[in-house]
């Protein structure tokens, strides 16, 4: 009988209080329900609804409070800007949920995590104006966190990615689009029949990436256009974002539920940006925390 591998420190770093590197909480801090939003100051306004709080801690980007919410146990973790800090906040969840940390071996019953982020986003499509909320059935990775990781093709829509470079005529040297649906239970248990059910892209930059030009020109000035008008089966291009593919992919990987509903504050279209958005993003915590 093959023993189990021994994770040395190098590869999962535990501080001297016992908590993992990055979010600095304990295994026994994290609960099975995760709340993930971008900024660490929006935790405080997630945190604010809750009924109870048992620990709140922060550490650079990571913020993480959690509490009781009508009986639910719900941890609420800010996980910064971008496809690799979900890299280290989906690694770090999934090593505090499954691996025994005196041990340094993965432990034989699997605990799975329903995480729901929370977060903006621009839509790109007329009838997704400023305040729609969208649910990402599924991901569109423009930052290649996933193929970083082997087995990838079971969690991926192969026939959406190959729609996706033929209709873009995808033009972006060395980095190729990937897709991942999110949990279904999950999409249906958040979205219900009010949240609109979209494709969102997660793009590995704000700016060029997602096709804004300010002072450089960009690689292929008409891909948004092109993403516009994308249709696979009448699956259209809903909005941009910068987290939600890596989380749905590694989440899949690893065996838990995962979805990014958004509230869109910009419209790429139609050239107009909402700022003040507070009220908007507001009422979407509150409609998440219910479902969740």
């Amino acid at each position: 009988m093959q023993q189990a591998r021994i994770i040395p420190p190098s590869e999962l770093i535990i501080n001297g209080d016992g908590s993992v590197f990055h979010l600095h909480i304990r295994p026994e801090q994290l609960a099975d329900k995760v709340f993930l939003v971008g900024d660490p100051a929006r935790v405080d306004l997630v945190a604010k609804h809750l009924d109870s709080i048992e620990c709140n801690i922060s550490s650079r980007e990571f913020h993480t409070i959690t509490g009781l919410y009508r009986g639910k146990r719900i941890s609420i973790i800010s996980h910064g800007i971008g496809t690799d800090n979900i890299d280290i906040v989906l690694n770090e969840l999934d090593a505090l949920a499954n691996i025994d940390f005196e041990t340094r071996q993965v432990k034989s019953e699997f605990r799975q995590l329903t995480l729901v982020r929370v977060g903006t986003s621009g839509g790109l499509q007329a009838d997704t104006p400023i305040g729609t909320y969208v649910a990402a059935e599924h991901s569109i990775g423009f930052d290649g966190v996933l193929y970083f990781y082997g087995d990838t093709q079971r969690v991926r829509h192969l026939e959406f990615e190959r729609e996706l470079l033929c209709q873009l005529d995808w033009q972006i040297e060395g980095l190729k689009p990937y897709v991942v649906s999110a949990t279904p239970d999950l999409v249906e248990q958040i979205a219900q029949g009010d949240i609109l059910r979209g494709n969102t892209i997660a793009a590995n930059g704000f700016y060029g990436p997602q096709g804004r030009k300010l002072r450089l020109e960009l690689q292929d000035p008409m891909l948004n256009k092109k993403i516009e008008q994308f249709d696979f089966g009448g699956r259209r291009l809903t909005n941009y974002e910068m987290e939600s593919s890596s989380l749905a992919g590694l989440a899949a990987l690893m065996g838990h539920r995962a979805l990014t509903v958004c509230c869109i504050i910009a419209g790429r279209k139609a050239e107009r940006m909402n700022t003040d958005y507070k009220g908007s993003i507001e009422g979407l915590i509150s409609l998440v925390l219910d479902r969740i």
